[in-house]
């Protein structure tokens, strides 16, 4: 019941289907005046739908300069392991990484791997296709959304969001159950925790030890989303234009980065990309607990409009929208993949 409370009196639990029923009105309305309700396809023209449903990471992240992101392979469901391992030596990926869905779904599947064995057990498991990627050497993350029309030589940050992953820090006395227990936040990740980490959490940590449950920034695995877009300066605007003026007929969408401070990252140092997302990116710095569900539906309109404006500019200048035929058949194959993913 406590946890019941705590979901019913913070909107960013809310179920999706919920937070979206203004913006459903809103989409149905460009969706008139573009004929189409898949007019987001020519959003982003070089990826897949725009990057809104079915996209590819991998393919993604072989049209951003190789210098930005983490040595990452593709591994194809059902082959042979022995084929994994030979893929791992040719790219010289070390241990641990991160294994992720090569079509993913708000961070579900996402596992960091620290042994081949716990690479065969995910691979073994795994009915989809999906990457191996380097661990990321820096501790702080942001996701920045980035906003390019068509006409426009240059473009800009619209949104900031700093990720606080879920750490535990020991007292000398709790376990980390008692610890998790102790952050609502926390809890609601109990169940997903146990089946990662098992007898593990009943470890007691020395007081000041923290230990990192899930070390990557997703909302739906625990971590906190905090609103950073007073940071947003003509001084990284310049940096983010740099990388994504090299991603070819990228406009809108947001970059989840890794960093090591901020000041280096204003510099263009010491930063690598986790993810590219296109037309599916949600300004997530509205998921801020101080905000409120008017704010947030305020930032998904301002940025659906843009999403909008900037496809319809793509498309008279002759990039297609889906026809509502092969749109369907991409969002059944889009469900069909998150169907997998969720019952990983």
């Amino acid at each position: 019941m406590r946890l019941f409370l705590h979901k019913l009196t913070h909107w960013e639990y809310w179920p999706f289907q919920i937070v979206y029923i203004p913006i459903y009105f809103l989409w149905t309305f460009y969706a008139i005046k573009a004929r189409t309700i898949f007019f987001f396809n020519a959003c982003n023209p070089t990826i897949k739908n725009g990057g809104f449903m079915a996209e590819s990471k991998k393919e993604i992240y072989d049209i951003i300069p190789p210098q930005y992101y983490p040595k990452t392979d593709l591994i194809h469901e059902n082959i042979d392991f022995e084929k994994v391992i030979a893929i791992l030596e040719k790219s010289q990926i070390q241990f641990p990484f991160i294994a992720k869905p090569d079509i993913g779904l708000r961070g579900s599947a996402v596992k960091k791997i620290n042994s081949l064995e716990e690479l065969q057990s995910y691979h073994t498991k795994a009915n989809f296709d999906y990457l191996v990627q380097d661990l990321i050497p820096y501790e702080n993350e942001v996701g920045v959304f980035y906003v390019r029309f068509p006409n426009e030589e240059k473009g800009r940050i619209t949104g900031i969001v700093a990720k606080e992953y879920l750490i535990v820090e020991g007292n000398g006395t709790a376990t980390m159950v008692d610890l998790i227990k102790a952050n609502p936040r926390y809890e609601l990740q109990l169940n997903a925790l146990q089946r990662e980490y098992g007898n593990q959490l009943n470890e007691v940590l020395k007081a000041g030890e923290k230990r990192n449950l899930v070390p990557y920034g997703n909302h739906a695995r625990g971590a906190k989303f905090i609103d950073a877009s007073a940071q947003i300066s003509q001084q990284l605007t310049d940096v983010f234009n740099e990388i994504c003026l090299q991603i070819p007929e990228f406009y809108f969408g947001r970059l989840d980065v890794m960093y090591h401070n901020w000041n280096e990252l204003e510099q263009g140092k010491n930063f690598s990309i986790v993810e590219v997302n296109g037309a599916a990116s949600e300004p997530t710095h509205i998921y801020d607990p101080k905000h409120s569900i008017f704010f947030a539906w305020k930032e998904l309109a301002r940025h659906i409009t843009y999403m909008y404006q900037i496809s319809v500019a793509n498309h008279k200048r002759g990039f297609p929208y889906l026809n509502h035929k092969d749109g369907m058949k991409e969002y059944k194959l889009h469900l069909e993949q998150s169907n997998k993913i969720v019952n990983f």
